[in-house]
């Protein structure tokens, strides 16, 4: 085993909750990584040997982002549907109906092959952890397919057969249910390790959320639920009371909501990037964090209602547009992610933590709102080993 020290970090954020204020930053900082773990965390002046360094020449370094919600298994897009909410159109939930016949036309490597381009942008972006949901094949044939392919990418595949309703169970929903927590579940649930479902008018009531969720916590599996995008509903209460490890999406919540997120431990996961695109309200993530809810930052990178793979876009929509600090936004990007995936070994730069770091181009991690749209992440690390 070889140690690697990065040596000279201007601003360290570690997110260690041991140490001073919300990001616990170290000026001045070194970090050693020892088997693809953070062995020790502390002052340059005072960092030990390594077989190998790298000079962060006074840069700032973070931990990698936590992107907790993204839908990157499809065929085709939407473009034309962009430029229509652009002139004014509105999002529907049944524009992913699209996207399913894309899908479902695609081959394995077809499908394959865009994954890997969509991992390999979030990997220069400073994206080291990620889950994927299916929710475009809406078959057993296809989800199967779909999430299959995700669990080659990564660990945290999500099973949303209860996307929509597609088109041949047009006016029978309760029998699609009937399907997805039958051989649907049956087939994908050994590829994931989470079931969510969109609890919204125009896709799931909550009496057939409950049942999606209540048949997957029965098979084992976390409970991740879409709620409240589109109206206020009942959806966020349900994803608490079944203990759901995030919600997504919270775009309109009554005071009922917020003080039962506040009250749990089920994390509220925003995504300002589905605001930019749908021209919707931005959700007020000042309210939830002053009720003392835990937030989460995601991309929802879909074809869709989201189209982008950044994280720091993100970040910064989230400063400009919901009322975050740029320290809370980060937080959320990183250490919420990892909350909102039940992770401990991410999101955070502690000893025997997994070595995901990433270096930006900047001397503080503020630069992330303050100058957006620049490319800042300069190097990135995975596990300990440089990918980017």
């Amino acid at each position: 085993m070889t140690t690697h020290l990065i040596t000279n970090i201007g601003e360290l954020v570690t997110n260690d909750p041991e140490r001073e204020g919300l990001l616990g930053v170290v000026h001045n900082a070194a970090v050693l990584i020892d088997d693809g773990r953070i062995a020790w965390v502390g002052s340059s002046s005072t960092a030990p040997d390594a077989d190998s360094k790298t000079d962060a020449s006074g840069s700032a370094v973070l931990p990698g982002f936590v992107d907790s919600h993204t839908h990157l298994v499809f065929g085709g897009d939407r473009a034309e549907e962009f430029v229509a909410r652009m002139a004014g159109r509105s999002y529907a939930a049944g524009g992913i109906r699209t996207t399913v016949a894309a899908t479902r036309g695609a081959t394995d490597e077809e499908l394959r092959t865009r994954l890997s381009e969509f991992v390999g942008e979030l990997s220069r972006q400073g994206t080291t952890t990620f889950e994927i949901k299916s929710g475009y094949g809406l078959d057993v044939e296809s989800e199967s397919r779909l999430v299959r392919l995700a669990a080659e990418v990564t660990d945290e595949v999500t099973f949303l057969g209860a996307h929509v309703v597609p088109p041949e169970f047009a006016g029978r929903p309760d029998e699609y249910v009937d399907l997805v927590i039958g051989p649907m579940l049956d087939a994908c649930a050994p590829h994931s390790r989470w079931i969510d479902v969109f609890c919204e008018t125009g896709a799931f009531s909550i009496e057939q959320s409950r049942r999606v969720l209540e048949a997957g916590a029965s098979r084992g599996m976390g409970l991740r639920v879409h709620a409240s995008q589109l109206g206020e509903g009942d959806g966020v209460r349900l994803a608490v009371e079944l203990g759901a490890a995030s919600v997504d999406h919270c775009t309109y919540l009554i005071d009922d909501d917020v003080r039962a997120l506040a009250d749990s431990d089920t994390v509220c996961t925003l995504l300002p990037g589905v605001e930019f695109s749908t021209k919707q309200p931005y959700p007020d993530a000042r309210r939830l964090l002053d009720a003392g809810v835990t937030v989460a930052l995601a991309s929802d990178c879909n074809p869709g209602s989201s189209f982008t793979s950044s994280m720091a876009f993100c970040i910064a929509m989230a400063v400009r547009e919901m009322g975050m600090t740029p320290a809370e936004a980060v937080w959320a990007a990183t250490a919420g992610g990892a909350a909102a995936l039940r992770r401990t070994d991410v999101g955070r730069v502690v000893v025997g933590g997994r070595a995901d770091l990433l270096e930006l181009r900047a001397p503080s991690y503020v630069h992330l709102a303050y100058r957006p749209g620049v490319p800042l992440v300069e190097r990135v690390w995975r596990a300990g080993i440089r990918v980017n």
